[in-house]
């Protein structure tokens, strides 16, 4: 599948390098958060690449729970794997754990459902910010630290009707802040649609640190950055 440019396999163990991570958020995941750069003091590998490398290796089923645990950064190398029929950890050879799995239900290795499942959902995740992100923190009149901006992804879940499907959509339903201080939990719930019919929906579980009372115009400076760091990335 697609997913081998972005890691590295030896002996059914995966790794990733610098570059191949960063190459996934900004080229597949359309995802420019400063961790996964390959510069970045604390470089992390996307959660959005170890949830498609756990489907492609590991199936499909009805319901699955995703929770991370530990950031992983480049070289170190993750067991996942080959079936989950409870519950299972993507882990590395000392035992530390990154991401549990819960999985239940119909499953599937079919490559044309997983392929459609882990396109859908990444470009839906590629849009967390500053589409949802920043007009779910002017509503609630709270944004990230400007000058070190933590948004971390915690957890997500699916729940299908069906595992039998070739081609696939995701549709923001509801999004929401829940505030404790400077930190905030974001949930984002989405439908999931094939053929025209919905046959599932899911959440993804975010993190936001080091909250301050909303600027408009700090935080659209922040959005613009964004904008000019991706353009200038896609103009090289």
């Amino acid at each position: 599948m697609f997913l081998e440019n972005y890691c590295l396999t030896d002996n059914d163990k995966i790794s990733f390098t610098r570059q191949q991570a960063s190459d996934f958020a900004k080229n597949v995941a359309d995802d420019f958060n400063p961790l996964h750069d390959i510069d970045a003091k604390r470089f992390c590998v996307p959660g959005d690449l170890l949830f498609a490398l756990t489907l492609e290796n590991s199936g499909l089923s009805q319901y699955m729970s995703f929770t991370f645990s530990g950031m992983v950064t480049d070289g170190i190398a993750l067991n996942f794997p080959k079936s989950i029929t409870s519950t299972s950890a993507i882990c590395d050879d000392n035992g530390k754990e990154y991401l549990s799995v819960a999985a239940s239900g119909e499953t599937t290795k079919d490559a044309q459902a997983i392929n459609a499942l882990i396109t859908a959902y990444v470009e839906f995740s590629g849009q967390t910010f500053p589409h949802i992100l920043v007009s779910l923190m002017a509503d609630n009149q709270v944004m990230i630290n400007p000058t070190r901006p933590m948004v971390m992804y915690e957890s997500m879940s699916i729940d299908l009707d069906t595992v039998e499907f070739s081609e696939l959509t995701l549709e923001l339903a509801e999004s929401k802040l829940s505030l404790d201080g400077k930190r905030g939990v974001a949930d984002l719930i989405f439908n999931l649609y094939s053929a025209g019919k919905q046959i599932g929906h899911g959440k993804k579980h975010m993190i936001l640190s080091g909250l301050r009372p909303f600027e408009q115009a700090v935080m659209d400076d922040v959005v613009q950055g964004y904008i000019d760091k991706k353009a200038n990335y896609f103009a090289a």
